[in-house]
């Protein structure tokens, strides 16, 4: 499945959980069940705005946008953790609030019931699209799955606080549990815009794939050929790589070619989404970057 048919999904499981834990709120007054509704709620703004993200990113370069739109899911991926951080400060506010005034709870088998039907279907479609975002290299599918298994474990962490006051009768651990979920919540939303800042900021690639690039180059290296010069970064579902090859001064631009189309044929299957820009260089002539003539 294409992750924009996985957004489409998300988007209709975040308004079927957004309407069983509100029934669940309604049916129990339980203030951790409300903060878990208002997380579902941020679960369908971030899945519109992802599948929103996914579109713009597939659309093929232009005048304006000789590179693509790749960076495009990136936003996706900001924009969630705003919500996130938003939906943790309402989440932590109500809390407080009622660990105030603790009020009575109703009817917690059937809120806690729905509770749970609704984290089964967040906990199978996350599931699902972390398999399709690294499938697709996807950061807008990976970012959306990871909001929604924040959401599972919130979940959790309520029906935990929900049984232990129904054993207890101790009221103020509800109000507890949502205060604790909003500040989960809100270190996950700080690390999706932490990683869609990186991407932005054109980051290197992990180092298991500069290592895999490394591995590939060497298979290639020989006492009259070298490669320098390597960096990395990281588009949305893209990675690019440029290096330099050095080689024989006497070569003739077509033998050279060639042995620069199978470097980047190789590198291409060695690492998915790659796309490698080689630049020719005789042996003898070495290039300098960040000289200091060279700054504005």
């Amino acid at each position: 499945m294409q992750p924009r048919s996985y957004l489409k999904l998300s988007v209709a499981v975040a308004l079927a959980t957004m309407a069983l834990k509100t029934a669940a709120w309604w049916t129990t007054g339980s203030i951790s069940l409300l903060s878990d509704a208002l997380e579902s709620l941020v679960n369908l703004a971030g899945a519109l705005f992802a599948l929103a993200m996914v579109i713009l990113a597939a659309q093929p370069p232009d005048e304006e946008h000789p590179y693509g739109h790749h960076k495009a899911e990136y936003f996706s991926g900001g924009f969630e953790g705003l919500l996130i951080l938003g939906a943790a400060l309402a989440m932590g506010a109500a809390a407080v609030q009622r660990l105030l005034q603790p009020q009575p709870l109703e009817d917690l088998s059937l809120g806690l019931l729905l509770s749970v039907l609704s984290s089964a279907l967040n906990g199978a479609l996350a599931w699902g699209m972390l398999r399709a975002a690294r499938e697709h290299h996807s950061i807008a599918l990976e970012a959306d799955a990871r909001h929604l298994i924040t959401d599972v474990w919130t979940s959790a962490g309520v029906v935990a606080g929900l049984l232990l006051v129904h054993l207890t009768g101790w009221l103020w651990l509800d109000a507890a549990a949502a205060l604790l979920m909003a500040l989960h919540i809100g270190r996950e939303g700080f690390k999706l815009m932490r990683a869609a800042v990186d991407g932005l900021m054109d980051r290197a690639l992990e180092p298991e794939w500069v290592e895999r690039i490394h591995g590939t180059l060497a298979e290639f290296a020989h006492p009259t050929i070298r490669f320098d010069h390597l960096h990395t970064r990281r588009a949305g579902s893209r990675r690019y790589a440029d290096l330099h090859m050095h080689m024989p001064a006497g070569w003739t631009l077509g033998r050279a070619a060639a042995l620069r189309g199978s470097v980047e044929q190789a590198l291409m299957a060695a690492v998915p989404g790659l796309r490698a820009t080689i630049q020719l260089l005789p042996s003898d002539v070495e290039a300098h970057f960040d000289d200091k003539k060279d700054a504005l």
